[in-house]
């Protein structure tokens, strides 16, 4: 159904909701009980299983690869019913119509503003748009900038936001076929969630977009603190993915144009926009 409010507000509307993960409720009143199971997919891809516990509607994010999703199912005991569609390219929808032929009754929602480009589409989803994955509501995100369709799949009783290549944990993505106008207010759109929301990207790139982040804020001490914690994680062979919105405020460079640091490190001055600053960075991340 369409939303009839700004998404802003709706946003603080369920901001009291989403804070405490321990407190959250679903729209009949009871506890929230979305599971996510994340699981490495492809070269560098995440997916990620969504499940309502008391319906046992599971969704999954993108589809990267058929064969990781038939393994997660298998380990976790689900079965699929939906599968939710950020954008069109092959790393985030290759396994749609091999999992629907395997899941008949599985319901595929991808972006309206791409809907010929998503394989097997049911549900194309509008800007601010609400939806049910068994007893959990999610709104569906219009972010245009790395495509022209890209949306993003936010479960506000969860505190948890799918963002597939609109964002990734110290960095966005390309600009394939948006403009930095658009990727820029796509990126503001998603940091009017609130702070402590959790990110779940699409890519685990975070060490790259670490070393890049550096050269622009060498002296932000909490980005000191994450190229570290990235480093140890990596070394691991630990996931650096979810990330916190609050996280990405404080050391992101394409969410802190407002930075002095930044802008000095670009050449460009307190008078520049904040969106010409983001072209900058983007570009000079291209060439990075």
């Amino acid at each position: 159904m369409r939303v009839a409010i700004p998404l802003n507000a709706l946003f603080h509307a369920f901001r009291r909701k989403a804070v405490t993960r321990s407190a959250t409720t679903s729209p009949g009143g009871a506890a929230a009980t979305m599971k996510v199971h994340q699981f490495p997919a492809l070269s560098d891809n995440f997916g990620y299983l969504l499940h309502d516990e008391r319906t046992g509607a599971t969704a999954a994010v993108d589809t990267p690869d058929e064969g990781a999703i038939e393994a997660a199912l298998r380990e976790t005991g689900w079965t699929l019913s939906h599968v939710l569609n950020t954008h069109h390219h092959a790393d985030h929808t290759g396994g749609n119509l091999g999992l629907k032929k395997r899941y008949p009754e599985c319901t595929i929602i991808g972006p309206a503003a791409d809907a010929e480009r998503i394989p097997g589409i049911d549900v194309g989803a509008e800007d601010g748009s609400t939806h049910q994955l068994g007893s959990v509501s999610f709104i569906v995100m219009h972010v245009p900038g790395h495509t022209r369709g890209h949306c993003a799949f936010y479960f506000p009783t969860e505190n948890a936001a799918f963002v597939g290549d609109t964002l990734f944990s110290l960095g966005c993505g390309r600009l394939f076929e948006g403009t930095p106008e658009q990727m820029h207010h796509s990126l503001q759109q998603l940091c009017a969630l609130p702070d402590d929301t959790l990110l779940y990207c699409a890519h685990e790139y975070t060490e790259s977009n670490a070393r890049f982040a550096i050269t622009l804020e060498p002296g932000n001490p909490e980005l000191q603190h994450r190229v570290a914690e990235v480093k140890r994680l990596r070394a691991e062979n630990k996931a650096t993915v979810p990330t916190t919105l609050s996280m990405e405020k404080a050391t992101n460079p394409f969410l802190r144009a407002h930075s002095a640091e930044l802008r000095q490190s670009l050449g460009m001055g307190p008078e520049a926009r904040d969106v010409d600053v983001f072209a900058a960075a983007r570009k000079r991340k291209d060439n990075f």
